[in-house]
């Protein structure tokens, strides 16, 4: 999910028909987003290193932080099961049901939000091949390398715990927003 198709999708879901999808993908972003840059740093605390072409290879030596990583760079492509999937799904059903956009509206906003959806596994998966798989600390001592600690692990799980259950069970959320979002908009709809 990147931040074209996240202001994109929040303004084009502002409508009376279907906010849900638009307060899901808030949420969701913020757990994903969160814990990407939570692991990045713990990343960026072994290794000193800040540039892709500079790392490789580390998924041998930190099993864990490459297992909490890859799962939730799964989950920001929105794979069925976590909670972007939830939100992503009801902003297409929104923008479908609306009768606010004429047909060529649709295509064009579908459009547009298919080629986020294209482009995001590219530099995603590309990222994980480039900091797990890579070849550049294969042939470097890994004697400073050491893997998540109970710390790190405990945060990492914690914040992907929110991200399945609300994948799974998204009712939860919309429980608490639903009526709230509904009045707001009654104001300007």
């Amino acid at each position: 999910m990147d931040w074209f198709e996240l202001i994109w999708n929040y303004y084009l879901t502002l409508i009376p028909y279907f906010p849900p999808g638009a307060i899901l993908q808030i949420i969701s972003h913020g757990f994903i987003g969160a814990a990407l840059f939570f692991l990045a740093g713990t990343g960026y605390d072994r290794l000193r290193l800040l540039y892709l072409d500079q790392m490789g290879g580390m998924a041998i030596p930190m099993p864990k932080i490459f297992t909490v990583f890859s799962i939730l760079s799964m989950a920001s492509l929105a794979l069925p099961g976590m909670s972007g999937f939830v939100a992503e799904l009801m902003i297409f059903f929104g923008i479908l049901t609306s009768q606010k956009y004429l047909l060529m509206t649709k295509i064009l906003i579908i459009f547009l939000n298919t080629i986020g959806i294209i482009l995001t596994p590219i530099y995603s998966l590309s990222m994980l091949r480039q900091m797990f798989y890579g070849y550049k600390l294969f042939n470097t001592p890994n004697s400073y390398f050491f893997d998540s600690g109970p710390r790190e692990l405990f945060i990492s799980i914690s914040i992907l715990i929110p991200v399945i259950g609300i994948g799974i069970y998204p009712d939860f959320i919309f429980s608490f927003s639903v009526d709230k979002v509904e009045a707001i908009l009654s104001n300007f709809f």
